[in-house]
């Protein structure tokens, strides 16, 4: 296990607030990224000054595949929106940074070193009464040339299904509800799987567990702890997983970022995926048929 500072991959508010200038520069040094799902009641009616605003969808997925956006297509969102390859990216978000996360995770994916969160997020720097601003900016367009894609940081259904075989510690970030099969997706979410329940062996960790009430992260020690209870202490491959695989950002993130650990794999297929495959092996701790939300 490697020691991770945590200033090596988050950044406080009060940073971020004396670095503005930089941030709403045309020099691409510094870039502010703010990622939503609610982007039009997010990003659109208020955010920090100088913040580019990604909406997951369309700017972050490709939605017809319903797959990360591919190498070149990356860099070229990237290098139309005025960040280049070596840019310091700070990205925050809406609900606890869920988005936030997955873009920093993709961020990885593709080789881009110098990129940090902003700990507790859009809600954090709005109840805290920090400076925002409602106009878009626009910055010259850069020559972005993205790195990997970096497979360690990432795993698929082959992959999963070999971590069962093998019983490698997998993390499931989603409610107790969804985890024991009594829903499919969080409240307001479209049911994106055909079946409830959870990979068989998964353990559930919710990924909230790993923030404070104002949507920090705790301290190493605290998580480590938390963890430790479960037996995941790095000395093995860990996979994460959620509906379609936001909520496991915020968990790969704490392992792979904060704690240090060397092999954390996002299944950003999640839910989504394993429960849609005919013939997948499926766990529920309700034996009541009708709340498994099955479908014929």
């Amino acid at each position: 296990m490697s020691e991770t500072a945590r200033d090596d991959v988050l950044v406080t508010a009060e940073w971020v607030e004396e670095h503005l200038d930089e941030f709403g520069s045309d020099d691409p040094d510094y870039r502010l990224v703010e990622a939503d799902i609610d982007y039009d009641e997010s990003y659109a009616e208020t955010h920090i000054p100088g913040a580019i605003g990604f909406r997951w969808g369309p700017h972050l997925q490709d939605s017809f595949q319903r797959d990360i956006l591919k190498k070149d297509d990356f860099a070229e969102m990237m290098g139309e929106r005025g960040i280049a390859d070596d840019s310091t990216v700070v990205l925050y978000g809406d609900e606890s940074n869920q988005w936030a996360a997955y873009t920093y995770w993709q961020f990885k994916y593709y080789g881009h070193d110098d990129v940090y969160l902003l700990d507790g997020g859009r809600e954090y720097w709005l109840e805290n009464d920090y400076p925002t601003s409602d106009e878009e900016p626009t910055y010259p367009e850069t020559d972005y040339e993205a790195g990997g894609p970096f497979d360690h940081l990432r795993i698929y259904r082959e992959g999963v299904e070999d971590a069962i075989e093998l019983d490698l510690p997998l993390v499931d970030v989603r409610s107790e509800a969804e985890y024991r099969g009594e829903k499919i997706a969080p409240e307001g979410s479209p049911e994106t799987a055909q079946r409830a329940g959870h990979i068989p062996g998964a353990t559930n960790i919710t990924w909230s567990e790993n923030l404070n009430d104002d949507g920090t992260f705790k301290d190493r020690e605290e998580l480590e702890a938390m963890y430790e209870e479960y037996d995941i202490t790095g000395d093995s491959g860990v996979v994460t997983y959620c509906r379609i695989g936001e909520r496991s950002s915020i968990t790969w993130f704490t392992l792979h970022e904060l704690l240090g650990f060397e092999d954390v794999r996002n299944y950003d297929g999640s839910w989504t995926e394993w429960g849609n495959l005919i013939r997948a092996p499926i766990e529920a701790e309700t034996d009541d048929p009708a709340s498994r939300a099955s479908k014929g």
